[in-house]
């Protein structure tokens, strides 16, 4: 079998670019090594840049998004016990973050390829891309047991960090960045309503704390641990009481609680490879990029790569125009340096890490003050939050 182009992994990413691509008639298979079900399962954040939501929606792929999100109009920066509202719609010139299950645009996402009767093979486990500096790639695959093999004239690596694409690239190209932090997540789903109407991150001696939500019934909420955190001295009770703590209760407010339904730790790590191309072979999304979680933009990133690779892959094929094509991993670099750098600083400001000074302390409490005091810093706080400009968008 040969395709213009195979997208290898049919996550968030996988799936849009599938679909962007059938918008244009452009044909392409996906082959994912799980389920269908497993991977409309995966729990996985889903605080949405602006950027994010209107290609969605420009793809036809968001009307269960608008009716179902949460729109969010800032955070809350907390620090000192003290709780200050950072207004996004003010600093970032009315954009907003919005509260919307990864989970739940996979879902999105596969049924439209569905009903569209796109190419995607699921329990397919890619084993090997290679001729990438050929003419076609080969993508060799394991299917019901057997040992099979398709071509292409692209391939675009969607398949996460420990997927086969980043592995075809040469090792004398390829170049990586990484930070593994001395430190996790103690994160909790709860049946509970939300404290607070947008989330809540908070500095603390005792570490970093986070209330999130995931709907109007359901929260998520997190604390700095250690990476060998045991569980098992964690009961509720005691969660609840720290959050507490380092989220600033006091006598007028404090979270509301309710049954914990899932509890587990996080690690948090620092990731880039580049260049995210090399011959015919492309990478978007964790295959190429990995950021903790404290700025929410994983998922994000992910959608900006395939944004900008979708335009190239229009262009080629639809006006026989290479250029963003091969400047795909250039644009994208561009703004994911950018991604990381905020992911990175605003994990190190509101962490604390271990063996911290008191002038590290300090200065950490400095930085939020800052950004919540001095309408310059909180205005590049919010528009990095909200989500950069994505270069070049798809022309569907």
């Amino acid at each position: 079998m040969h395709f213009p182009v195979a997208i290898i992994g049919a996550g968030p990413s996988g799936s849009l670019l599938a679909h962007i691509l059938h918008l244009r008639g452009i044909e392409c298979i996906v082959l994912e090594a799980k389920s269908r079900s497993y991977v409309e399962g995966r729990i996985r954040a889903g605080v949405l840049e602006q950027g994010t939501v209107d290609l969605l929606v420009r793809a036809g792929v968001g009307e269960r998004l608008l009716a179902e999100r949460m729109v969010h109009n800032g955070i809350i920066a907390g620090y000192k016990g003290e709780q200050h509202f950072m207004d996004f719609e003010d600093l970032a010139d009315g954009k907003t973050i919005s509260v919307y299950g990864q989970s739940e645009i996979t879902k999105d996402l596969l049924a439209q390829l569905e009903a569209d009767k796109q190419n995607v093979l699921y329990e397919a486990e890619v084993t090997g891309v290679e001729d990438i500096n050929g003419e076609k790639v080969r993508v060799l695959y394991m299917h019901e047991g057997k040992q099979l093999e398709l071509t292409a004239d692209y391939v675009a690596g969607c398949d996460g960090y420990h997927g086969a694409s980043r592995k075809a690239m040469p090792e004398d190209v390829l170049q990586v960045h990484e930070m593994i932090y001395p430190f996790g997540w103690l994160g909790i789903m709860a049946d509970a309503r939300p404290s607070k109407e947008v989330a809540l991150f908070s500095h603390h001696k005792n570490g970093f704390a986070l209330a999130s939500m995931r709907s109007p019934s359901v929260v998520r909420l997190y604390l700095q641990c250690a990476l060998d955190e045991d569980l098992d001295e964690w009961p509720d009770d005691r969660i609840w009481d720290e959050l507490d703590l380092r989220l600033g209760a006091n006598p007028t407010w404090k979270l509301t609680r309710g049954p914990v339904t899932q509890k587990d730790v996080t690690p948090l790590r620092s990731f880039f490879a580049e260049p995210m191309q090399h011959g015919r072979l492309f990478l978007a999304g964790d295959a190429a990029h990995i950021v903790p979680p404290t700025g929410a933009k994983g998922l994000n990133s992910a959608v900006a790569d395939i944004s900008v690779l979708s335009a190239a892959l229009i262009d080629f094929y639809k006006k026989g125009d290479e250029t963003l094509l091969k400047q795909y991993s250039d644009v994208a670099l561009r703004r994911n340096w950018q991604t990381q750098r905020f992911s990175w600083s605003n994990t190190t400001m509101f962490h604390v890490f271990p063996g911290s000074t008191s002038f590290q302390l300090r200065m950490q409490e400095a930085q939020v003050h800052q950004m919540v005091t001095y309408r310059s810093a909180g205005k590049v706080y919010a528009e990095n939050h909200v989500g950069l400009p994505i270069e070049y968008g798809p022309d569907i």
